[in-house]
């Protein structure tokens, strides 16, 4: 029989993650392709922070944002990737409470301040595309660096409860997780006591963070499509559209699979498991893999700068 978590302190316990439940067997060759996006995202986001660390003409608003998406999604990546992989290759399933709580915490959090990013990124094009004489004294480097600092206080205010109120539950069966890494839903289904609590914070933030996000971007892009529609000529219009479009990208990258996942885990009882812990780690390694291929593709500036890159180390 549990105790409470009052009259006596359970020892911590560790979990074991299954990794893809149903296809243990052939899951060692999905760590493959997922080990490849690692690399990409590795790659990728540490080419992009060096470029525009030292190219001081990319020092402008659009590519400082891109700079704190690319740190963040590096994080993202290398909370999830490591363990995942030494899962689906059968190498280590056993996870510690603590190492567990904090994955959990950074995947969690990370995923906030990556949405929080898009947010600014969308700020950036409204104000680049409807008021383009100000932007530059609308979005000086003291404000860039006031939004990074509430994206990430955010982050950290909203996500420090979870691993908290985890601490409170109390396990009494075998700690088995069915899936790759530690999610935060995951771990709360094994609990034998009251888990009302982080089921209703869980809820709550996601819809908090994902609903004001989304709606903060529509409204940007609402904005900024009613602008552009009113600026004459064909050739304009397109132009002013292909400065949003790698943003877009990024955009629709980030919160389809997303919201995908998160509706599936509380909603989609009949969407097998194997199907939704294999998308919920797509998640977090497609887009901090395709993100840097995004940008490097459409923009002109990162582009030319990492073909200067690779120019001048095949002459050397």
């Amino acid at each position: 029989m549990a105790l409470s978590n009052s009259s006596w302190r359970q020892p911590q316990p560790s979990f074991f993650l299954v990794g893809i439940p149903g296809l243990e067997e052939s899951q060692h060759w999905i760590a493959l392709p997922l080990g490849v996006l690692y690399f990409l995202a590795l790659v990728g986001n540490v080419t992009i922070i060096f470029i525009i660390w030292t190219d001081s003409s990319l020092h402008q608003p659009m590519y400082l944002f891109l700079a704190m998406l690319a740190a963040i999604d590096l994080v993202l990546a290398s909370s999830t990737a490591p363990k995942t992989l030494t899962v689906l290759l059968d190498l280590a399933h056993e996870i510690g409470y603590i190492f567990c709580l904090t994955q959990m915490f950074f995947i969690h959090a990370f995923s906030s301040m990556e949405s929080g990013i898009l947010v600014a990124m969308a700020l950036d094009r409204y104000v680049a595309i409807c008021h383009p004489l100000r932007h530059s004294t609308i979005l000086h480097s003291g404000i860039i660096g006031r939004i990074g600092m509430v994206v990430l206080v955010r982050g950290l205010v909203l996500l420090t409860p979870f691993p908290i109120l985890l601490q409170n539950l109390v396990f009494c069966r075998a700690t088995v997780i069915s899936h790759a890494y530690c999610e935060h839903m995951a771990v709360v289904k094994l609990a034998c006591s009251e888990t009302t609590m982080n089921r209703a914070y869980g809820l709550s933030v996601a819809l908090l963070v994902v609903g004001l996000d989304v709606l903060a971007i529509g409204i940007s892009y609402a904005l900024i499509l009613q602008a552009v529609l009113k600026v004459p000529g064909g050739e304009a219009r397109l132009k002013a559209f292909s400065t949003c479009g790698s943003h877009v990208c990024v955009i629709l990258i980030f919160y389809v699979p997303g919201m995908f996942s998160f509706l599936t885990h509380r909603f989609g009882h009949h969407v097998p498991h194997h199907v939704h812990v294999l998308l919920a780690t797509l998640y977090l390694l497609v887009p901090p893999a395709l993100n840097p291929l995004v940008y490097g593709v459409k923009t002109r500036q990162i582009r030319q700068r990492v073909l200067r890159v690779f120019y001048i180390k095949a002459s050397s």
